[in-house]
């Protein structure tokens, strides 16, 4: 696959394990990092919620500045702030406020990821497109091989030593990253043209075309249903990547460094799904895969809520299924969302998407510490609740529209 992609897909796609795999390390243990360093769960909820607050800020300007800068600008601008600015304070972090700061600088990383997106496939064909995105998910589920390392720095160095070397390796890797990445590529030709038109366009003409938008987004049902689900999905995954690692570690008493190799379960969990059984399932059938997949993930979190201290097989059991169900319903997912969008409105859509999602969700590190402050199982029941109301709206909505309404132009042809 990778001998058809060129251009400026092939430079992000040689430069992307630099950011991946240190990231991959480090955040399995950046809670308890905060934890170590004398935050309480509310703080750390908090500087969950800043963070996302702030992305909703970036998200909405986003479009405006990757269109006014340029592609390669904002991305190289923005992820040297938002990336190398903030593991470098991480690196040096001693109390609340230092997080604090980083959080608000990290938060502006959706602008980069909104000019990432652009770079990446905008001049390339839309044939190649699929290969692009398939080895970007290789190697995101490769990266989690690499995880394992964070827990040999951990049982070498103890936990605070080990995450400020993490952030040190993330702040180099991730440096030389961006400028290789800058120079492998070059700006787009819908880059060149909208940094012509940006520069008559005033930012109150912008609002105008955003506020069409989101009229034509309340006016899709469908969207609006698969919206519903996608912020859910959100919700439960900022939870878990926020306080999971701490259940296991406080409530379920495993030792720090082990909880690393669960990533790398999940890795190989969701590698082989995606060569061996995702391509042999039927997109006709989307809106059952998904139930199905959430359905699973719902178990896992049951098995999670259930589980004595120290049982690691039923963790491992639980790492499992929830890789499954992820790896089923994301694809599924992330299609139906597109699918359901206008070509014409497309860009427009997703970062009014981006920033109602956000906006949505942006409690849910606040609402996850409060409650894993009165129990730890808490925030993981509220899990299971958003994941059985993910598989509710889906089989409401899938008993009354065509499954057509699940698959892609393509696939409807």
């Amino acid at each position: 696959m990778f001998k058809r992609i060129k251009g400026n897909a092939r430079g992000c796609l040689i430069y992307e394990p630099m950011w991946i795999i240190p990231a991959s390390m480090f955040m399995t243990y950046s809670s308890l990092y905060m934890v170590k360093l004398g935050l309480s769960d509310t703080q750390i909820g908090f500087i969950t919620s800043l963070g996302l607050v702030v992305q909703i800020f970036s998200s909405f300007i986003s479009g405006y500045l990757t269109d006014r800068l340029g592609r390669r600008r904002a991305l190289l601008l923005f992820d040297l702030l938002s990336w190398s600015v903030a593991t470098l304070i991480w690196a040096i972090s001693q109390n609340f406020w230092y997080f604090f700061v980083a959080a608000i600088i990290n938060g502006f990383q959706k602008i980069p990821n909104t000019a990432w997106n652009c770079l990446l496939v905008e001049d390339t064909v839309p044939e190649d497109r699929p290969a692009i995105f398939t080895i970007l998910q290789l190697i995101s589920v490769i990266a989690g091989f690499f995880a394992p390392l964070g827990g040999l720095l951990v049982k070498r160095f103890t936990l605070v030593p080990a995450m400020r070397i993490m952030y040190l390796i993330a702040f180099v890797s991730m440096t030389f990253m961006f400028l290789g990445r800058n120079y492998a590529t070059h700006e787009t030709d819908i880059g060149i043209r909208k940094m012509k038109e940006s520069a008559e366009l005033k930012f109150k003409d912008s609002l105008k075309e955003y506020l069409d938008v989101i009229k034509e987004i309340i006016s899709n049902k469908f969207l609006m249903v698969i919206f519903a689900v996608y912020i859910l999905n959100n919700f439960q995954m900022t939870i878990r990547g926020t306080y999971q690692s701490m259940y296991l570690v406080q409530a379920l008493k495993l030792d720090d460094a082990l909880i690393a190799i669960f990533p790398t379960i999940s890795s190989l969990a969701m590698l082989v799904l995606l060569l061996f059984v995702m391509p042999r399932l039927n997109n006709e059938h989307a809106s059952k895969y998904m139930i199905f997949g959430f359905a699973i993930s719902l178990i896992a979190n049951l098995i999670l809520v259930l589980a004595p201290p120290k049982n690691v097989l039923l963790v491992i059991l639980s790492t499992l299924m929830a890789s499954a169900g992820g790896i089923i319903v994301s694809p599924y997912l992330e299609s139906s969302v597109a699918n359901a969008i206008d070509d014409e409105t497309r860009a427009k859509t997703f970062s009014i998407l981006t920033v109602l999602i956000l906006l949505f969700i942006s409690p849910s590190g606040i609402i996850g510490g409060w409650t894993y402050s009165i129990d730890p199982r808490i925030p993981f029941i509220l899990i299971v609740g958003t994941f059985l109301l993910c598989i509710i709206l889906l089989w409401i909505y899938s008993r009354k529209e065509k499954p057509e309404m699940f698959l892609s132009k393509a696939d409807k042809a």
